[in-house]
């Protein structure tokens, strides 16, 4: 499959947190890298993001370490429209909707969380709290 990278910066006014990331980042510019492949087999080209990458400044103590954290495109601009917000308006990451997915499902993990919110980013109808089981035949007796 091809391939393309694009890069852009984004800049926050004020400290920040993303989604399945506990730390509170810095305020200040950021590179961001999204990885897209091409979809083959339409009459345009069209492509599908498979990867979004935020490269973070370095911890204070650690100057020369630097670190890259895999996102969800939707956290990140989540996060900025909140940077964009008044003032006064809370800072941080709404975990009311997270909250109520785990509560309803004790045993998913964030890896499912992640794969469900790709799923709705491509365009895939989730059912977030509901669990569909497999039907089981049961056996006759004769």
């Amino acid at each position: 499959m091809t391939t393309r990278t694009s890069k852009k910066t984004v800049t926050f006014r004020r400290p920040f947190v993303l989604g399945g990331f506990d730390e509170v980042l810095p305020a200040g510019a950021y590179s961001v890298e999204s990885d897209e492949e091409l979809l083959e087999g339409l009459s345009f080209p069209a492509y599908r993001r498979i990867l979004t990458v935020i490269h973070l400044h370095a911890r204070s103590g650690h100057p020369g370490l630097t670190r890259a954290l895999t996102i969800d495109p939707n956290e990140l601009d989540a996060a900025l429209e909140r940077d964009q917000a008044p003032k006064d308006a809370p800072v941080g990451r709404d975990t009311h909707q997270e909250t109520l997915i785990r509560a309803t499902k004790p045993h998913q993990d964030d890896t499912d969380l992640q794969a469900m919110d790709r799923a709705e980013d491509e365009g895939m109808i989730v059912h977030r709290g509901q669990t569909i089981a497999p039907q089981r035949e049961q056996e006759v007796a004769s």
